[in-house]
């Protein structure tokens, strides 16, 4: 097992949003603007990481029976702290994100991978695992958050980039232009593929 392959998969082969389609709830509230997007980004690749860590470090203790309540109660305290520090030092931010903060506990990517990998697998590719996953959630809450934004407000965290002719796309910064944005991405990563197959 490739301590790289287990690293990278997660940005694009596996990735959360693009390949699996995990995560979609805060991806498309959280993605109207790229600060927000980043923000969510963050706060879930720390959980991530974290909660990996622990429960790679706890696996062999954790009765088989009760490790799902025992990884939720892991993956709470890591969000808890998360919540608590961004409504500390970021609060504008923490305001802006709202019930998605807290909502990370039932992110089906951090219990996912919890139950799927770090419960089974060392200390260090739980860890590059939460890390690459992460990564790929924040990648592509990036794409999204710049699409939507600079078409629904024609900004890119704030500041201007399109012309005073433009007229910017409400529906692109409602729950809707999410939903528009993720199908022609994923249209298109799809093709990508069919391509890669039909040439090897």
């Amino acid at each position: 097992m490739s301590a790289l392959k287990e690293f990278t998969k997660g940005i694009y082969k596996e990735n959360p949003i693009f390949r699996q389609m995990l995560g979609c709830c805060p991806m498309l509230a959280t993605s109207g603007s790229v600060e927000s997007g980043l923000g969510m980004g963050v706060a879930a690749t720390f959980v991530l990481i974290c909660s990996n860590v622990i429960i790679s470090l706890i696996r062999g203790i954790v009765p088989k029976k009760i490790r799902i309540p025992i990884y939720i109660v892991v993956i709470a305290t890591f969000v808890t702290i998360v919540d608590l520090a961004m409504a500390g030092f970021l609060p504008a931010l923490h305001k802006t994100l709202g019930i998605f903060v807290p909502l990370i506990v039932v992110n089906c990517i951090i219990l996912g991978r919890a139950e799927a990998f770090a419960g089974k697998n060392s200390v260090g590719l739980a860890f590059l695992d939460g890390l690459g996953m992460g990564l790929g959630f924040m990648l592509a809450l990036f794409i999204l958050g710049t699409i939507r934004e600079i078409l629904g407000n024609g900004t890119f965290m704030g500041v201007p980039v399109m012309s005073s002719s433009f007229e910017p796309v409400l529906l692109m910064v409602l729950p809707p232009g999410a939903f528009l944005v993720i199908g022609f991405l994923l249209g298109f990563f799809n093709w990508i593929e069919r391509r890669r197959t039909a040439r090897s």
